[in-house]
């Protein structure tokens, strides 16, 4: 997750929320796919990178209980939090979806290089939003996070079913897998990220909390996924902000109650809601996770980019490199970057906070 959810400057006009009204309405589509309207499609297989964090707590949700995803793992790092809150978190959240099921492992405590920093500024101390519910019954899985990662990626690739990788946090974890066994390569179908920025930081005035916290391990990975193969789609700052619930929203889900997943999302968005005085509340990570499930919700186009290392003022910014004329690259010693991935530029917002909000609200129906 990026640091600042809300308190961050938000680069375009605030979009409309999705609200109880339009949430209520009988025009709302279904978070859950009908046999009337023919075959189902095969779940999407997903694994979560996660450093859960209020709005990783969000996607959580989501992937754990829409119909149209496979939530195969989920993988936590320090970030938002210190790493050993991070799996107390995040076990809470699949405990609540009833997805108790999904292996979850540790993985790394601190950056490759730099030394940890956390937003519980932003997340709370417990980072989710001082929930104050008791942790969940079950233990994390005993494997480090990157064996996890690296056998259900085999498992993945022996399946002819590869996985969409879905990292929400400092790719810490991502850059050890992908360099440590490069074979999994063959169990990953595509790479979505939540991190970085065309034009906007957080962190600092240049950088994107995700990548700047470990701002080695992003470019690793990006260095890495185009050797292997690996397409790759950031889901940064210029669209993180756009899909949004409002507080009458928020009250409808917590009035769910039971202590189910639309409860819990509800009170994690009301947190923000108070923290930094707001009448609509992203619900950030979880759109990446929306990416997945409506692609066509988003954006991108291919864009060369570069992680920043060095810069004084601007060690962690991708520079996402939008010249549209190859003259402009006749006096730049650099050249283009060998690498390009698919950067996420706009957002259908509406739909993806919709998206959501009806997920949640499907499972405290049918709990």
């Amino acid at each position: 997750m990026t640091t600042d959810p809300i308190a961050a400057p938000i680069p375009a006009p605030d979009p409309a929320p999705a609200s109880a009204a339009n949430a209520a309405a009988s025009a709302r589509p279904s978070a859950e796919p009908s046999a009337a309207d023919g075959p189902l499609p095969r779940p999407v297989p997903v694994v979560l990178d996660v450093d859960t964090g209020v709005d990783d707590a969000c996607a959580l949700l989501l992937a754990a209980l829409h119909p149209g995803l496979d939530l195969r793992a989920v993988t936590c790092v320090g970030g938002n939090a210190p790493v050993d809150d991070v799996v107390r978190n995040t076990l809470l959240v699949l405990e609540t979806a009833g997805r108790a099921d999904v292996p979850v492992a540790r993985g790394a405590d601190r950056p490759l290089l730099e030394r940890p920093v956390d937003a519980r500024h932003v997340h709370g101390e417990d980072g989710m939003g001082e929930l104050g519910w008791g942790p969940a019954a079950h233990d994390p899985d005993p494997r480090h996070a990157v064996e996890l990662l690296r056998d259900v990626c085999r498992e993945a690739a022996r399946a002819g079913r590869p996985v969409t990788l879905v990292p929400l946090a400092p790719l810490t974890n991502i850059a050890l897998l992908l360099r440590t066994y490069p074979d999994v390569a063959q169990g990953i179908s595509r790479i979505i990220f939540m991190g970085g920025a065309a034009n906007v930081g957080n962190a600092t005035a240049s950088a994107e909390f995700n990548v700047f916290h470990d701002p080695e391990a992003a470019a690793v990975v990006l260095d890495a996924a185009a050797d292997l193969g690996i397409a790759v789609t950031m889901y940064g700052l210029d669209v993180f902000y756009e899909p949004v619930v409002d507080r009458a929203l928020a009250a409808e889900l917590v009035a769910v109650g039971g202590r189910g997943p639309a409860e819990l999302g509800g009170r994690l968005l009301e947190f923000q809601h108070e923290r930094f005085a707001r009448e609509a509340s992203t619900i950030g990570d979880a759109g990446a996770v929306c990416a997945v499930l409506a692609p066509e919700g988003l954006t991108t186009e291919s864009l060369p980019l570069r992680v920043e290392l060095a810069g004084a003022w601007s060690r962690g910014r991708t520079i996402v490199d939008r010249r549209d004329w190859t003259g402009d690259m006749a006096h730049d010693p650099h050249g283009e970057a060998p690498v390009r991935i698919d950067v996420a530029l706009e957002v259908d917002g509406e739909r993806y906070a919709r998206l959501w909000a009806d997920t949640l609200l499907g499972a405290g129906e049918r709990s």
